[in-house]
């Protein structure tokens, strides 16, 4: 049968699809800005007719209807990254999260941890050989379609078309809906003073010929402000956004000087707006991988003068990085964090930096902290951390003893806190252990 036929054959309705769907089955979700919206809203939709269905992903970025409490007998959601759609279902025992870098989430599907039953898959169409695009959900998306029982696609052509390894063919699908939904847009964030003052010093750190890792938020777009007059920067992330658009046209970012995908910019998701979905639409410069590649630190090491940049909740005097909990509350997850690193550690000339205002609350809270408080989960060990930015400065702390980090941190500190954590440092420690 030509590829064709097939696909004629195996279209149905959103709620044809989901009859696939039976009670106890594990079902992953495409990730982030790929969610594919139009099969989740008709899985929900036959939430009467089933019971204990598990969903797997991580960042959600639709209505995360699923979550609520009126369907806790039909869904439980086992996350892989919380989110605000998800937190309160975990926090309150309709839900759970299960601590994985995100480099071994793959691992998790293909290897018989959570075996998939139906994973739900938003791509381009068919190109004239039967294959279709993830587009901008790669990462552990398709190492999940691989090994799923059944394969439900969400085909859109608003979904771009990117390169690298990010192609399903049609044959490897069990049932095919048409959509012509828009896809999810992330807008960009806020850039305050703070943001922008940390982004200076994170500039400042970045050389001509550095490889980039950015993550999500307002701190990463900053950085971006301030790289204009850098020379032959790459982009190896596990995501970027539109800023990297405009380095790329202005010929900053040219990855020549990468070993790792030489001359083009590798990633594994997107989150951004049209305007960056249609840059990579077909664009032979970007290529796409699943995130067990991307975020391998083993690969990420190959290249030279790694600048991973990555955020952070708290940090404490010994330099353990909080990044994923408030208190004993799942906020978000480990993600990449760890993956990029580590890999920046294996970099020659490599930088890992954590960045985070000083404080929270509006000035109310140092996140520069003498000691995590109870049931806190620390992300990034004290023996990996490299860099801490706040907009007061920046800590240096490879290499560094525990005195000479504490003292190190509180020079970053918000002036107005910095006596109160060496106090309380003295207390926690004992006098002199810590700091003078």
């Amino acid at each position: 049968m030509d590829w064709k036929s097939d696909y004629d054959r195996k279209r149905v309705s959103p709620t044809e699809a989901m009859k696939c769907v039976q009670s106890g089955d594990r079902v992953v979700f495409a990730h982030a800005c790929g969610e594919p919206l139009e099969l989740v809203d008709a899985l929900v939709a036959r939430a009467a007719q089933l019971e204990h269905v598990e969903i797997n992903h991580m960042v959600a970025m639709g209505k995360g209807e699923y979550c609520k409490p009126e369907f806790a007998d039909s869904f439980f959601h086992k996350s892989l990254f919380v989110g605000a759609s998800s937190r309160e279902a975990v926090k309150d025992g309709r839900g759970d999260y299960v601590p994985v870098f995100f480099s071994e989430i793959p691992k998790l599907f293909c290897e018989g941890y959570l075996p998939p039953d139906v994973v739900l898959i938003h791509v381009s169409p068919a190109d004239k050989h039967g294959f279709c695009s993830f587009g901008i959900s790669v990462d552990y998306t398709k190492p999940a379609a691989q090994v799923a029982k059944t394969v439900v696609a969400q085909v859109n052509p608003n979904m771009p078309r990117t390169h690298g390894d990010s192609f399903i063919h049609v044959s490897e699908i069990d049932f095919i809906i048409e959509s012509q939904q828009e896809i999810i847009e992330l807008q960009p964030p806020r850039i305050g003073p703070v943001e922008e003052a940390i982004g200076k010093h994170i500039a400042d750190l970045v050389e001509d010929g550095s490889c980039l890792q950015l993550g999500i938020g307002g701190i990463p777009d900053a950085v971006l402000l301030f790289l204009h007059e850098k020379n032959d920067l790459g982009i190896h992330s596990e995501m970027f956004s539109e800023g990297v658009v405009d380095l790329y046209n202005e010929g900053v970012i040219t990855n020549r000087n990468k070993a790792i995908n030489r001359d083009k910019m590798a990633a594994t998701f997107l989150m951004g707006t049209r305007r960056l979905y249609d840059f990579v639409d077909d664009n032979p410069a970007v290529n796409m991988f699943p995130v067990n590649i991307i975020n391998d630190p083993y690969l990420i090491g190959q290249n030279d003068r790694v600048v991973a940049i990555n955020s952070a909740i708290q940090v404490d005097l010994m330099g353990q990085v909080v990044a994923d909990t408030m208190g004993p509350v799942q906020f978000t997850g480990i993600g990449g964090q760890v993956d990029f690193v580590r890999g920046a550690a294996r970099s020659r000339d490599g930088k890992a930096i954590i960045a985070l205002p000083a404080t929270a609350k509006k000035g109310a809270v140092s996140r520069i902290v003498a000691a995590l408080g109870a049931g806190t989960a620390v992300t990034t060990m004290r023996a990996d951390v490299d860099y801490i930015v706040t907009e007061h400065g920046v800590a240096h702390l490879r290499g560094m003893g525990l005195r000479e980090r504490a003292e190190a941190l509180i020079d970053i500190a918000d002036p107005a806190f910095r006596d109160q954590i060496r106090e309380e440092a003295a207390t926690v420690y004992g006098p002199g252990r810590l700091t003078r």
